[in-house]
C-alpha cells in the first residue's frame, strides 16, 4: 500500500549503565526503542525509525540510471570480448602490506607501521618517559609535554586515582589518573584527568571486561594529549581506549 509506513532498523550493544544515554541520544535522531535485552556486561538495545519516502522525480531518475548502467556495461563487454587476449600489463596491482624497498635497497614503512609509530609509550619517547616518572605533578615537564605534542596519542600502564561524578551527573564521571598501578597512594607522574566522561566513552576492551570502575582498577590507557592547567596541575586527556590488565 502507498500509506503502508516502512522502518529501518538499528541494533545497538551499551555497557550496563549507559542504556538511559544511548536512548535519549538516539531518540533525538527519530529512533524509536523496541526492544531492550539486558545482558551480563552489556545490554542490547533494538531501534526503528520511519523511512523517509523517495521523492517520485528521484525514483525515476534512479531507475532510468539503471537501465543506462546496464547499456553501457553491456557495451563494454561486447568490446572486451571481441578484443582477444587481455594486456596483462595494464591490470591494476594489487596492494599488499609488505614494506616496499627504497632506492638505497632499504626497505621503507608501510602505512601500518607508520599509524603503530604515531602512539606515543614509554618505550619509545624518552620525554614521555620522564614525564610518567616526574615526583611532582606541578613539574615544567608536564607544559612543555602537553605544548609539544597536543593531538597526540600517548599509552600507558596506569590506574585510577579517584574517581567522583561529574556535577549533577549520576553516569558522568571526573576520573584522575596516574602511572602504575598504586591507584588512590599514587605519588609520581603528572595528575591525568579524564572529565565528563561516561563509561561508553572509555571504550572498555580486553579479555574481562569490569561491568563497572572504580579508584584503583588498573588499566592500559590510550589517550589523545589536552592540555596542562597549571593553577590546578592537571593534564587533561581525551580517552580513546582502556583496555584492561
Amino acid at each position: 500500500m502507498a500509506d503502508e509506513i516502512r522502518y529501518e532498523y538499528k541494533t545497538v550493544q551499551t555497557v550496563r549503565g549507559a542504556d538511559g544515554l544511548v536512548i535519549s541520544k538516539l531518540r533525538k535522531d527519530g529512533w524509536e526503542l523496541v526492544d531492550q535485552t539486558p545482558g551480563m556486561l552489556r545490554s542490547t538495545l533494538e531501534f526503528r525509525r520511519p523511512k523517509k519516502p523517495l521523492p517520485r522525480l528521484l525514483i525515476g531518475a534512479a531507475i532510468g540510471g539503471f537501465v543506462l548502467l546496464a547499456v553501457v556495461v553491456g557495451v563494454g563487454a561486447a568490446f572486451e570480448g571481441g578484443g582477444g587476449k587481455k594486456d596483462e600489463s595494464k591490470q591494476p596491482a594489487v596492494a599488499t602490506a609488505t614494506a616496499s624497498a627504497g632506492p638505497s635497497g632499504t626497505s621503507t614503512p608501510t602505512p601500518a607501521r607508520s599509524a603503530a609509530a604515531e602512539v606515543i609509550t614509554p618505550q619509545n619517547n624518552p620525554e614521555f618517559a620522564a614525564l610518567l616518572k616526574t615526583a611532582d605533578s606541578c613539574d615544567s615537564a608536564n607544559p612543555d609535554f602537553a605544548t609539544k605534542y597536543r593531538g597526540r596519542t600517548v599509552a600507558f600502564d596506569g590506574s585510577i586515582v579517584h574517581m567522583a561524578p561529574h556535577g549533577d551527573y549520576d553516569t558522568r564521571y571526573d576520573l584522575l589518573l596516574g602511572p602504575g598501578d598504586q591507584g588512590p597512594k599514587t605519588v609520581t607522574g603528572p595528575d591525568f584527568k579524564y572529565e565528563d566522561v561516561n563509561v561508553l566513552e572509555l571504550k572498555l576492551t580486553g579479555g574481562n571486561v569490569p561491568t563497572a570502575i572504580r579508584a584503583g582498577d588498573t588499566f592500559r590507557f590510550v589517550a589523545v594529549v589536552g592540555e596542562f592547567h597549571a593553577k590546578q596541575c592537571l593534564f587533561f586527556l581525551d580517552p580513546v581506549s582502556t583496555e584492561t590488565r
